[in-house]
């Protein structure tokens, strides 16, 4: 039986290459920032680094989730006017929660294989730091005691209102489905801390992260915007949060749950952060004579039951190699998300993934999880990852609050 679900296979899309800002920790150097300024900034490195002039840019696509600034609505446009992308290209905001990422580069596959659109810029850009602790019953005044409704946005949307139960929880599920225990999540997060503070030591980041510090941007004829570091930073060049965390230091957090598996010590970190790809056409492509990062071959995206969100990528990647006619054993990479240790482990699992070709350089356990980001750095990641070993075929991927799984394939045109 065939699976259920979306599928988009595509034959000009190419991911010509991708940068993302470091990873920093919550309420760290990065939270005064706005998510639009840290868009503005890889969408100006991405350009730069590709050399394609911003006027040959003919469609924008950005995501970010929460608001981090009264300017959410024009995120998009601000980032591609800034950038230096043509007035006249337009721009549009793209939301598939922690797929966001993921569905950048499936809008634009779209957009390219339609034929209307040769260069695209896509953008994630996520600030943890900034969710505002909101309202939305006050619009006609405050009644004598009657309760207040400001509350924690970030905290309320990790709970799914339908099943009524939060991310953390639907982890717990699989992990029960799945006999998981503490023990073996706990011994998953310390490998991807482990994995994360190898790769950085080894300068293995260094190819995808563009350094942060204060910043102005001009725009003629318009405001200027730009960054400014909290605190004392002068600059953030690296991730923040990878550190030596062993078995037995994770062990020693409290569960979420009493008698649960989940801690904050292998769940995925709150991070802040911004990536960005030029996605191009095979004409534009050759052109302007550029080495592709890879080909974007195809997209899936699935449902699944919200109360265990975190198994969407199983189906998403079974999909992905029903349409293609790829087996497991082609994918040489396998990048995904790591919201939950159990989540991973559980998918894992599910597809008897080879532990050694999944996150070898650690995930968003060590590295964080900046939402609307990090679909364009795993993609990018694995990307770097193929070329770096030869090898054709990766799959990124990621669950998805609400009961949603995507995955995205790419190919390493010089391993064909």
């Amino acid at each position: 039986m065939a699976s259920k679900g979306m599928f988009d296979g595509f034959e000009g899309v190419w991911l010509l290459d991708g940068v993302r800002t470091p990873m920093v920790d919550y309420c760290g150097a990065l939270a005064s920032v706005s998510p639009t300024d840290l868009g503005i900034k890889v969408a100006r490195e991405i350009l730069a680094r590709t050399d394609i002039p911003p006027a040959q840019v003919d469609q924008v696509l950005a995501g970010s989730m929460a608001p981090g600034d009264f300017d959410q609505f024009y995120l998009p446009r601000h980032i591609g006017l800034y950038a230096g992308v043509p007035l006249e290209a337009p721009a549009l905001m793209v939301q598939r929660i922690c797929g966001t990422g993921f569905e950048l580069f499936r809008q634009a596959g779209h957009q390219i294989e339609a034929g209307g659109t040769e260069t695209v810029l896509v953008v994630g850009t996520e600030s943890m730091s900034r969710n505002p602790i909101a309202a939305f019953e006050h619009r006609q005044g405050f009644k004598l005691g009657a309760p207040i409704g400001f509350k924690d946005y970030m905290w309320e949307a990790l709970n799914d209102s339908a099943p009524a139960i939060s991310m953390i929880h639907t982890a717990e599920n699989l992990a029960r489905s799945y006999g998981l225990t503490r023990g073996e999540v706990d011994s998953y997060a310390a490998r991807s801390f482990e994995r994360a503070v190898r790769a950085q030591s080894a300068g293995w980041f260094d190819g995808e992260i563009v350094p942060v510090r204060d910043e102005r941007f001009e725009l003629e004829g318009y405001r200027p915007r730009g960054i400014r570091l909290s605190g004392k930073t002068e600059e953030v060049a690296a991730d923040t949060h990878p550190r030596p965390s062993s078995v037995e230091v994770l062990a020693k957090l409290r569960p979420v749950y009493p008698g649960g598996v989940q801690t904050g010590g292998n769940s995925s970190a709150l991070t802040d952060a911004a990536a960005a790809a030029v996605v191009a056409s095979t004409p534009a492509m050759q052109r302007w004579g550029r080495r592709p990062l890879a080909r974007v071959a195809a997209a899936a995206v699935v449902g699944v039951r919200p109360e265990v969100m975190g198994i969407g990528p199983a189906p998403a990647i079974r999909l992905l190699l029903e349409r293609t006619g790829l087996r497991l054993d082609d994918i040489a990479r396998f990048e995904i998300n790591e919201a939950q240790g159990a989540q991973t482990l559980a998918v894992q699992r599910e597809l008897g993934l080879d532990e050694a070709r999944l996150n070898v350089h650690g995930g968003a356990i060590a590295l964080g999880h900046p939402l609307a980001a990090t679909g364009v750095r795993l993609t990018v990641t694995v990307a770097r990852q193929l070329r770096e070993a030869q090898a054709r075929w990766g799959v990124a991927a990621a669950c998805i609050g609400g009961g949603q799984g995507i995955a995205l394939l790419l190919e390493n045109m010089e391993a064909a």
